[in-house]
Parts: structure tokens; C-alpha cells; sequence
């Protein structure tokens, strides 16, 4: 199925208002033909002094058909965009529903710039789909198939007119103008994912585009792309502009035409004079519908170009999960053993493995160290644990659960997880420590924040956006509190001390041993100090594991490990 047909299946879900929105659009054509033929007949008639009651129905008609036409003109309008923002909604969260299980492989493969533009730029450009794609040329088609019919009882060679005028108006010059409009649109869109990479890219690099004194060079790129996008839009209205135009022309043109055919019609006594007015009354009015489809190609393709877009995304085979395999497993409320068999791992784009082969078991209940430089492949257990990432090729196990078929969830609730990068939203502390569940107490987490030293914390002091007033040691002690405070048997601990003093490691380390005394415990660090209470150590590098052991014998063995710590030692 095409992205587009998605896009329809999803603008179904709001029907009722899709046609009432149609019905409304052709009574509000069709009382508008009949009006100006009524009319055109009305002006006729009066010349030939008919009788005054029929000036008084005629009148009465074409005062009745305004009524109707202003009613069905506002009735079209008030469900038409009633089912736009319907299906805009409704295409918000289908793609949000999509796109979060592919997070955060899809960063991998997508910039952030151009995955907001995506998201924000081509969902709005979907909203012309219902209104300039798929519901005027139904209304067209029924106000021409009626009117033409109706046409047709007065004079075929006119209605053989309406039906060419029709044809051109409709298909012959809206294609024109769309085939400059395809690769102005693609050029448009090009500029636009620039564009909101730049900015994306300022916005977040602001701070040391300032400490290198280079934001005004920054700053120049993004007026660049600016004003690139801006042209290329110009260049997109303007098409636009030019095709609406060149059509009204031409439906004058077809009037004329209806004008003079009709006279010579009348001057051979096929056309009946009195009748000359109202045909061209309505070919001067059937074309209103028709105005719209001016731009229908360009919104037509437009609406491709955006919706194969979006779906390119949520259906990028290197990204998919494959949820068939998921089950409703429930893991055990228990501190479990996790094992790595003959795992593979590469990440996207990389020319080198990152995982070539890891085979290891981490007991029920241990502590465990893993070690090593840095791009050794540490970080990455713990991501392959948590299935932000998948391995290519091997197994990893939660006892003896393959993680491939337990669902993420399940995996997050049984963990306390702290990063390198730990996320801190705008609010207060108590709003980000209830990121941990939202019945903790008050007395629970002044509690947590005692734990970690934070003791001078009030609940209810702001957190700026991302933890910009935190120093990097407090982001750290306020993570490791809000793990303090999660549920879970399985603790991975990436790098949780690095911005701390000795003394505040030493006591934040006593509370966390303290924490997971019953837990399994996994530690990954470049500190090799305060390790002697690791069960085992596991030492690693270009993704291979070198050795492991308890500290004890790593120290015995005196191979990678010793000569890592000889060398912490000498450095300090």
C-alpha cells in the first residue's frame, strides 16, 4: 500500500464530516449554477413583458437559491476543515505511535533537523489533501455531470463546449504547470531539511559556537539557507499563482466561446433567444469549481512527496522491530543473571565492528565492573541490555529470557538506569525525581536526594531546561537518586561518578552498594579505583573482552588490568 492510500485510510476515520462536506460542496455548486441561470433567464424574460406573477416566481427563485447557496457554502466549509483537522490529528498520532518504538535507532540514520521537518513541515503540508486534493474534484465532477446534462436539453454543441472547457481547465493546463511544479517542490523540500538542520544545529550548539567565537559564522550559514528556502518558495508561489491565473483566463475564454457559438445558434433558429443569457450565465458560473483545480496536481504531488516522506521513516526497513517475535512475557521480580552469547555489533555506517564477538555471564545478584579505554564497546552492553540497539548476530539473555522476544518495556521497568548524558526536564526536582513513579512520597525522596548529598535540595527548587543551573556533579548525584528510587532487581551504572570528588564517590559508592545488596549490579567505568568490592571485573578493548576476574586475581595475573592501574597509579 502507497504512503498516500495510509494517508486516505486514515482521513476515513472521520467520514461523517467528509460527506456532509461533499454533499454541502455540490448543492452549494449546483445552487450556484442554478442562481446565475435563473438569473440569466430572469433578465430574458423581463425584456419580453411577461406577466407579473411570473417576474415574482422567477425572483422568488433566485432569492431562494442564494439562501441555499450561502447555507451549503458555509456548511461546506465548517465540515471540510472540521475533517482537515480531524485527519490532521488523527495523522499525528498514527506517526507518533510509529515512530517511538524506532527511537533511538532512528537517530542513527536521520538527522534531528530533518526529522523535525518531517514531522512538523510535511504533517502541515497534509492538510491541503482533503482540501485542494481529494474533495474538489468530486464536487467538480458532480456540479459538471449535472450541468452539462442540464446544458445539454438547450443545445449540445454548447454542452460539447462546457465539456471541452472542462477538460482543460481540469486536466490539460493543471499538468502543465505541474511538471515545473515537481522539481520546484523537490528543491523546496531540500532546502527546508537544510534549513532545520542548521537551526537544529545552532540551537543546540550555541553555547560553544560562542566560546569559539564562531556564531556569526553560524549565523551567516543559517541567513544563507534562509534565503535559499525563501527563493525557492517564491519560486513555488509564483508557479502557483501563474497556474490559478492562466485557468480563470481560460474559463473566460470558454464563456466567449459559449457566447458566440449560442448567437449563431440563435441567428439559425436552432438556440432559442430567450434562452441565450442563462447558457451563458452558466458557463460564466460552472467554472467556479474548477478554480481549485488549478493547483490540484501540485497539491496532488505535493501530498505524495510528504506522505512518502513520513513513511519512509516509520517504515525504514534498517530500522524496523520486528514486534511479531515480542511476547507478553513478564520477567521475574528478582535479581537476575544477564548473558552475552556470541554477540555481534556493529553500528550503522561504521566500518569497523564494535562488538566482533562477546561471550559473558554476569551472576544472579553480582557487581560487576567492566572496564576499559574509551570506544572499547562498554557503553554498548549496556545499550544492547536495554535494547536501545539490537546485535547483529548472537543472544542476549535476562536469566534465561531472550530479551529479542521480551518487549521494552518490561525491560526498562526491572532496571535502574544512569547514563553518561542524563536528561533533566524544565520544572522542579520533585517533577524530575517522579520520573521514577509518581506515588513516591515526599519523606521517599528527600530521602533519595539525602543519599547522594543533595541533602540541600528543596523538592520544589526550579530545574532550568536540560539542568542548565546543575553543575555536572549534582546532574549526576540527582540521576543516581532518581535510580535510588525506581523499582527494579538490575542496576547499570554508566560512568555514574565522573564528575565527582573522591570523598562524595566514596560515599555516594557505600549507598549504592548498600541499594543493590540483594540486586545484580553492572558498573562501567574508567576510574579503576574503589573496584576491590567488584565480584569481577571485566576488561575490555576494541570491543573484545582481554580478562576478567575478582580484583584480587586481575592484580595477581598482573596482565591488562595491572598494568591499566599501574599506570592510574602513576598518574596520580
Amino acid at each position: 500500500m502507497s504512503a498516500l492510500l495510509k494517508v486516505i485510510k486514515l482521513m476515513f476515520l472521520g467520514k461523517r464530516d467528509i460527506i456532509a462536506a461533499i454533499i454541502c460542496g455540490f448543492i452549494a455548486g449546483i445552487s450556484s449554477v442554478g442562481l446565475f441561470a435563473a438569473s440569466g433567464y430572469l433578465i430574458s424574460k423581463s425584456a419580453l413583458i411577461p406577466p407579473f406573477y411570473t417576474l415574482i416566481i422567477l425572483t422568488s427563485a433566485v432569492k431562494l437559491l442564494g439562501l441555499v447557496k450561502a447555507g451549503a457554502k458555509y456548511g461546506e466549509r465548517l465540515f471540510s476543515h472540521r475533517a482537515t483537522f480531524t485527519i490532521l490529528s488523527n495523522l499525528r498520532v498514527a506517526f507518533f505511535d510509529k515512530l517511538t518504538p524506532l527511537v533511538p535507532q532512528v537517530f542513527h540514520k536521520y538527522k534531528s533537523g530533518d526529522l523535525l521537518s518531517r514531522v512538523v513541515g510535511d504533517v502541515e503540508s497534509l492538510q491541503n489533501f482533503f482540501l485542494r486534493v481529494f474533495y474538489p474534484p468530486i464536487v467538480l465532477l458532480l456540479v459538471f455531470i449535472s450541468t452539462i446534462f442540464f446544458v445539454s436539453f438547450y443545445s449540445i454543441a454548447i454542452a460539447f463546449i462546457l465539456f471541452l472547457g472542462f477538460l482543460l481547465t481540469t486536466i490539460l493546463i493543471p499538468v502543465l504547470f505541474t511538471l515545473r511544479q515537481v522539481k520546484i517542490k523537490r528543491k523546496v523540500k531540500n532546502e527546508r531539511g537544510y534549513l532545520s538542520t542548521q537551526v537544529t544545529e545552532m540551537m543546540f550548539g550555541f553555547r560553544d559556537l560562542k566560546l569559539f567565537q564562531q556564531l556569526k559564522m553560524k549565523e551567516t550559514q543559517v541567513l544563507i539557507q534562509s534565503e535559499a528556502y525563501i527563493n525557492q518558495q517564491r519560486a513555488e508561489n509564483i508557479n502557483k499563482i501563474s497556474s490559478q491565473s492562466f485557468n480563470g483566463f481560460m474559463t473566460f475564454v470558454v464563456s466567449w466561446f459559449v457566447l458566440a457559438i449560442g448567437a449563431y445558434l440563435v441567428t439559425n433558429a436552432t438556440l432559442e433567444g430567450i434562452y441565450l443569457a442563462m447558457l451563458v450565465m452558466i458557463s460564466l458560473t460552472v467554472f467556479e469549481p474548477a478554480a481549485p483545480m488549478a493547483v490540484f496536481p501540485i497539491y496532488m504531488q505535493e501530498s505524495k512527496d510528504a506522505s512518502k516522506r513520513l513513511y519512509d521513516v516509520v517504515e525504514d526497513p534498517d530500522i524496523q522491530v520486528d514486534n511479531a517475535l515480542i511476547s507478553t512475557t513478564k520477567l521475574p521480580d528478582q535479581a537476575p543473571a544477564i548473558i552475552f552469547e556470541d554477540v555481534q555489533f556493529t553500528y550503522r555506517g561504521d566500518w569497523r565492528p564494535t562488538l566482533p564477538e562477546v561471550t559473558l555471564t554476569i551472576p544472579v545478584g553480582s557487581k560487576t565492573a567492566i572496564v576499559g579505554a574509551s570506544g572499547s564497546g562498554k557503553s554498548t552492553l549496556l545499550q544492547l541490555i536495554l535494547k536501545l540497539q539490537q546485535p547483529q548476530s548472537g543472544k542476549v539473555y535476562w536469566g534465561s529470557y531472550d530479551t529479542s522476544i521480551v518487549s521494552d518495556e518490561e525491560i526498562w521497568s526491572k532496571t535502574k538506569v544512569v547514563l553518561q548524558e542524563n536528561h533533566f526536564f524544565y520544572g522542579t526536582i520533585r517533577d524530575n525525581l517522579q520520573l521514577a513513579g509518581e506515588q513516591l512520597t515526599e519523606e521517599q525522596m528527600k530521602n533519595a536526594l539525602n543519599n547522594v548529598n543533595l541533602e540541600h535540595f528543596s523538592l520544589n527548587q526550579q530545574v532550568l531546561e536540560n539542568g542548565e543551573n546543575l553543575s555536572g556533579g549534582e546532574k549526576q548525584r540527582l540521576a543516581i537518586a532518581r535510580a535510588f528510587l525506581k523499582e527494579g532487581n538490575l542496576w547499570l551504572l554508566d560512568e555514574p561518578t565522573s564528575s565527582l570528588d573522591a570523598i562524595t564517590e566514596h560515599y555516594i559508592y557505600q549507598q549504592l552498594y548498600e541499594q543493590a545488596k540483594q540486586d545484580t549490579l553492572l558498573l562501567i567505568s574508567h576510574r579503576l579505583q574503589g573496584l576491590e568490592k567488584m565480584d569481577q571485573i571485566i576488561v575490555m578493548d576494541n570491543g573484545s573482552i582481554m580478562e576478567y576476574g575478582s580484583y584480587q586475581e586481575l592484580m595477581t595475573k598482573q596482565g591488562y588490568f595491572y598494568q591499566m592501574k599501574t599506570v592510574e597509579e602513576s598518574l596520580l
